[in-house]
């Protein structure tokens, strides 16, 4: 039987997998949760390939492989995004609600999935 931990750190795949497939199927619609914009075509690949192929490609593995490192691969991404970030939303002023629960979801995730299991 799975532990607790274990069934967190597959749901934390699942959402960044999520994410991921929103971002590649409508990638004019991040803007409500991250301010980026999709101008132009090069725009819109950037989204896809970076905030869509990036994030199922990290999510799947983790799920695909099932083994600690995977996920802490996963973890300690989120936590050095969440990192810059804290340090960007104070250099670029930028201290706003979608920052903040960007943050809050990033170190979370980075904490469940670094546990050990």
């Amino acid at each position: 039987m799975a532990s607790f931990v274990s069934i967190l750190k597959i749901i934390v795949a699942i959402g960044t997998i999520a994410t991921g497939l929103f971002s590649l199927v409508k990638p004019e619609a991040v803007y409500g949760f991250t301010g980026l914009r999709a101008e132009g075509g090069r725009g819109i690949t950037e989204i896809r390939s970076i905030l869509g192929a990036f994030f199922i490609g990290l999510g799947v593995m983790a799920l695909f492989y099932r083994s600690p490192q995977p996920y802490t691969m996963l973890g300690v991404t989120y936590l050095l995004v969440g990192v810059v970030r804290l340090i960007s939303m104070f250099v670029d002023k930028s201290v706003v609600q979608s920052n903040i629960i960007s943050l809050i979801v990033e170190i979370i995730f980075g904490i469940i999935l670094v546990l050990p299991i």
